[in-house]
């Protein structure tokens, strides 16, 4: 193992019984391979080196019971150095360190603690007091977990306090998107109604106008025809009445006619003229041709019964 953190066979060598000790080598980092390869080195000592951090696959050697890393010039511990949870005994003396990450209220397994000559938070310091003895150390071991678990706490509680408030934010923002929806969707159905309702004005209106030009149509078609109608002569069967009742007329006057010279060449003395002999001998020609046809000679013979 080189000066300058190397990896090296001389790692097994400085391994005695369950102890490492890594003091006092200048390291700069720490060979977590090489301790991850020995896990029956459960007492670790790196104290005295310039170890400035520890590399974060550092909380993997889980098999550590005892560390010790005083007398470097480490600024903080890796977030999850509480994972190291079989850890009993830290020795952390004339460090850099300010705080500590929140897990290390994990370490549910620590007795002792020294964090002397470190540039504490003024209420860690507080919290830590004097590790001048074994008694203070262990006391100082209790007294931080319990912090650092007060700590830890009140993260949880201000974490779940932000996962509510951010639950309650998205659920008024799923209610306001809900509400903004519906609210669209009554928009929509409003408009879709509107469009509805001026679609069946205007086929209304439509239908009237088409039955108004129908109407107008159809009354003018009409007032086409009557004046054709009117402008025709009078009917020909009044025209034919007048002249069937002029001709019977005048066939009755031609009948009174001849009744009365007829009468008159046969009772008067006018019967010897020559126009009245033409006329008798005409009747008496007409009344024998008459009396030949048998209806009329049974009607002329009941007459003459009579």
């Amino acid at each position: 193992m080189s000066r300058g953190g190397g990896k090296g066979p001389s790692l097994k060598d400085k391994l005695d019984g369950n102890e490492l000790d890594l003091s006092l080598c200048d390291l700069n980092e720490v060979p977590v391979r090489e301790l991850a390869a020995l896990p029956k080195a459960t007492i670790l000592d790196l104290s005295c080196n310039n170890l400035i951090s520890l590399p974060s696959d550092f909380c993997s050697l889980m098999h550590l019971v005892k560390l010790d890393l005083s007398k470097n010039r480490l600024e903080q511990l890796p977030l999850d150095f509480g994972r190291l949870v079989n850890l009993q005994h830290l020795d952390l003396l004339n460090n850099r360190l300010v705080t500590l990450p929140v897990s290390f209220a994990q370490l549910k397994n620590l007795k002792w603690l020294d964090l002397k000559d470190n540039p504490l938070d003024p209420v860690l310091a507080k919290v830590a007091g004097d590790c001048l003895d074994e008694k203070q150390c262990k006391q100082a071991a209790v007294k931080v977990l319990q912090h650092m678990k007060a700590i830890q706490s009140e993260q949880d509680r201000q974490r779940q306090r932000k996962l509510q408030a951010e639950r309650e934010m998205e659920k008024k923002r799923e209610a306001e998107q809900r509400a903004k929806e519906a609210q669209e969707r009554e928009l929509r159905k409003r408009e879709k109604a509107e469009e509805k309702e001026r679609r069946r004005r205007e086929y209304d209106a439509q239908k009237a106008a088409k039955q108004e030009m129908e109407k107008k149509a159809k009354k003018e078609n009409v007032q086409t025809r009557k004046p054709a109608s009117s402008s025709r002569p009078p009917p020909p069967p009044r025209h034919k009445h007048s002249w069937s009742r002029s001709v019977l007329r005048v066939l009755l006057f031609v009948l009174l006619c001849v009744l009365c010279a007829l009468a008159a060449c046969k009772l008067t003395e006018l019967q010897h003229q020559p126009l009245c002999v033409s006329v008798n001998t005409l009747y008496e020609d007409v009344l024998a041709a008459l009396q030949n046809h048998k209806t009329l000679q049974n009607m002329l013979q009941q007459n003459s019964q009579q």
